[in-house]
């Protein structure tokens, strides 16, 4: 695994945009209630075709910070040989390869793992994605959040990246 001090926002290549103070507080404010054991209105379901699912419990809006991705994070480097595209998530892209970072949320991981991702190249992708992965830099560091692009409405199906 990456000690934390190898992740550095300011090695992203192209950079990376700051998360703005109030989204912060909303960040804070998320993270403080999972704590607390108050979740985030998803629900993980089982589907034949694709396992395990994350799907909305209730309304969502759009803008609506989901939930953060979280897990291990390693060097990319060490990852490439056993990647399997299962759930892994890009922290850092660096202009130097061997410092680009991933999040592995095989031992450590919340609800985030749970939510598919989509080939959204195609039109009927598109059409089905409702979140999107935004990488900030909060506080120096990469954060990967998951946001609600649209609103969600409750038992409408699977969420989707």
């Amino acid at each position: 695994m990456a000690p934390r001090s190898v992740n550095l926002a300011a090695i992203e290549k192209g950079g990376m945009q700051a998360l703005p103070k109030d989204d912060l507080d909303t960040l804070n404010l998320c993270k403080s209630m999972m704590e607390r054991g108050e979740c985030p209105p998803l629900m993980v379901v089982f589907d034949p075709l694709e396992g395990f699912t994350g799907e909305a419990d209730r309304f969502i809006k759009d803008l609506t910070i989901i939930t953060e991705y979280i897990g291990d994070v390693d060097f990319l480097r060490n990852r490439k040989d056993d990647y399997n595209g299962d759930s892994m998530m890009t922290l850092l892209t660096a202009a130097n390869p061997s410092q680009s970072l991933v999040i592995c949320p095989e031992k450590r991981s919340n609800i985030a793992r749970f939510i598919n991702g989509i080939n959204n190249h195609t039109p009927e992708g598109k059409k089905k994605q409702n979140l999107k992965c935004v990488r900030y830099n909060v506080d120096g560091e990469c954060r990967v959040l998951l946001i609600a692009d649209r609103n969600i409405a409750s038992n409408r199906g699977e969420i989707t990246l």
